[in-house]
């Protein structure tokens, strides 16, 4: 994988099953990557993000972004969770793109702008 030819305007969702794909079978993960085995690792992962901004005040976790060393354990943890929300709609063969945009289109039904925000 050359890093230079990656980035989120030219990489297709697409792109990235194949990388998880790919990764999975060389190591001859498949077997273990049933649709549970990787919902639950998403569940982990995310767990691990919230480690990252876990004590941070609203205003600090901004800042975030800020500090390289975490900037990265959170870019590494937002990794792992895609990683296997990607493994998972390949497993399910779920079409990522259509499904986030009907998501969103219900959502816009759901909260209308000028809305009451839902809490």
């Amino acid at each position: 994988m050359s890093e230079w030819r990656y980035c989120d305007s030219a990489t297709t969702i697409d792109d990235l099953k194949k990388i998880v794909s790919e990764f999975a079978a060389a190591r001859g993960w498949e077997r273990y990557h049933t649709p549970k085995n990787l919902a639950t690792s998403v569940a982990i992962e995310a767990a691990e993000l919230m480690e990252v901004f876990q004590w941070l005040t609203p205003e600090e976790s901004f800042e975030v972004k800020n500090d390289p060393s975490r900037k990265k354990a959170a870019a590494e943890e937002i990794c792992d969770v895609v990683s296997y929300l990607l493994g998972l709609c390949s497993k399910l063969d779920v079409d990522l793109a259509s499904e986030f945009v009907k998501k969103f289109e219900k959502n816009a039904i759901k909260y209308p702008i000028g809305g009451a925000v839902e809490r």
